[in-house]
């Protein structure tokens, strides 16, 4: 699928999909719209709760690398040792990526280009980085995790586009793959979401969106 550079409201591009009508992140900003929800909702959530290291990281859609990114700049700075498996159904090509411009804004050139030039299907070991990153290209209906999971970001296209990545059945699965007191997070706060996500256990908290969303969900076991 062809995709289009968009810049968003906070300086930061997303990439548009003319195919699916959709965009990568939010057009208000891609930047400050991770950040909300998947640092500040998530790991910085998931850090103070459990205790333990290295906190586990599952995300649901690879993308652009822009919560990958963030998650190990941040564990860098709190020097807490992570590891985080991503799948993706369709990776970018590189020449797209490199288009991209958040490792200017993040002063991260090196990790940025670290975490996208690392081998699939392997558990690599970032340098300087107390933190092990894999990536997995499959689709989520096929993928079966082999661990727990401290924190699952779930960044899949929205409901709408990919209704059946947002099931009842994903969720148990994911669920299943939570240690206790564990969370999950997304941008989507849609009543069938919320549906699902309660009738396989999750206790939901319902969070201030980010920049052009009134909600998210946070759900934990």
């Amino acid at each position: 699928m062809s995709q289009q550079l968009i810049l968003t409201d906070d300086g930061s591009y997303t990439l548009f999909v003319p195919a699916l009508n959709e965009h990568y992140h939010s057009t208000h900003g891609a930047l400050q719209e991770s950040l909300h929800v998947f640092i500040e909702a998530g790991f910085k959530y998931v850090v103070k709760n459990i205790s333990q290291q290295p906190i586990r990281i599952l995300e649901i859609g690879f993308g652009t690398g822009l919560n990958a990114l963030l998650t190990f700049l941040e564990a860098e700075k709190e020097k807490i040792n992570i590891f985080y498996e991503a799948i993706e159904k369709y990776p970018l090509p590189l020449e797209t990526l490199q288009q991209l411009n958040y490792p200017t804004l993040l002063n991260a050139e090196i990790l940025f280009k670290t975490i996208h030039t690392a081998e699939w299907e392997k558990e690599i070991s970032l340098k300087n980085i107390n933190g092990i990153l894999c990536k997995k290209q499959i689709d989520l209906l096929d993928y079966q995790p082999t661990q727990l999971f401290d924190l699952i970001y779930f960044d899949a296209f929205a409901p709408t586009i990919q209704p059946d990545l947002w099931s009842e059945e994903i969720f148990r699965k994911l669920y299943n793959k939570l240690t206790v007191g564990g969370a999950l997070v997304t941008y989507s706060s849609k009543g069938i979401v919320k549906e699902a996500l309660r009738s396989v256990g999750f206790r939901l908290e319902r969070l201030s969106g980010a920049a052009g969303k009134r909600h998210m969900l946070r759900a934990v076991k």
